[in-house]
């Protein structure tokens, strides 16, 4: 039954894709965000996503985010720039980015992300952006994952979980006919939650593909995951009274967060 419902999940009609115009893209140096949330999308690009499982949810998060007068960057690999599947071409900035890194200045403390191999190109980008966060003085940090945005390989999952048969058997069905390789087996981090199911195990899923946190951040800050509207998972205290926070978030969707009235 866990299986089937999972399932249902990827039973949707593979999404047309458009392509945006031809766009420059603006030197790291040049980025200039404003506000204390921002949206940051990495290689929303059908050559590592090939089933655009992400694309739903990475519509809704661009929308989201603009409903929220949100600034939003595309990081953009040397794939071909036809590949990339967003409808919205307009971000604040267009960002060459190879293999995900940030190498702009970030100052929010409410960050978004969306698109991106999470074991990958997304895993870079989280390091990075940690790693400017740890060179400002001492404030919380939200780092927000868009589950249904993210695509994943599900490469963590090892084979001693209990769950680890029934992606198997989900990511055999979702390849099925698929040539072989590295692009093509990918589904999001929704439908891994989906085959996961049990929300204790899901947690501590999503504890074993954050980014390594404890070689960055100094000890004084706090760090806690959070599955939607569940309580926080304290995973480091830290001294004090009022320490500054390092928060993991992981929601369903953008389109939740709108359903709900939430940022």
């Amino acid at each position: 039954m866990r299986f089937l419902a999972a399932l249902s999940l990827a039973a949707v009609c593979a999404p047309a894709l458009a392509t945006c115009p031809k766009h420059d893209l603006t030197d790291p140096a040049r980025v200039r965000l404003s506000g204390d949330q921002v949206l940051i999308v990495t290689h929303a690009s059908s050559n590592f996503d090939a089933r655009a499982s992400s694309k739903r949810g990475l519509d809704d998060a661009v929308h989201f985010a603009k409903q929220h007068r949100i600034p939003v960057v595309y990081l953009q690999d040397d794939s071909p720039p036809n590949l990339y599947f967003m409808d919205d071409c307009d971000p604040a900035y267009w960002v060459s980015s190879v293999d995900g890194e940030v190498g702009f200045e970030l100052k929010a403390s409410q960050v978004y992300v969306a698109g991106g191999h999470l074991e990958l190109c997304l895993s870079r980008t989280l390091h990075d952006i940690l790693l400017l966060w740890s060179r400002q003085p001492g404030r919380s940090l939200t780092i927000t994952y868009l589950m249904d945005a993210v695509y994943s390989n599900g490469k963590s999952i090892e084979e001693s979980a209990p769950y680890y048969r029934d992606f198997e058997r989900f990511m055999g069905v979702v390849t099925y006919g698929r040539p072989g390789g590295e692009h093509w087996p990918k589904l999001t981090l929704l439908e891994t939650m989906g085959v996961i199911k049990k929300e204790s195990h899901e947690i501590e899923y999503l504890k074993s593909i954050l980014p390594h946190y404890a070689r960055t951040m100094p000890p004084d800050y706090r760090v806690e995951l959070r599955l939607n509207g569940s309580a926080p998972q304290v995973l480091r205290a830290a001294p004090g009274r009022n320490p500054p926070t390092l928060q993991f978030r992981f929601v369903d969707s953008a389109a939740e967060l709108s359903r709900s009235g939430s940022e």
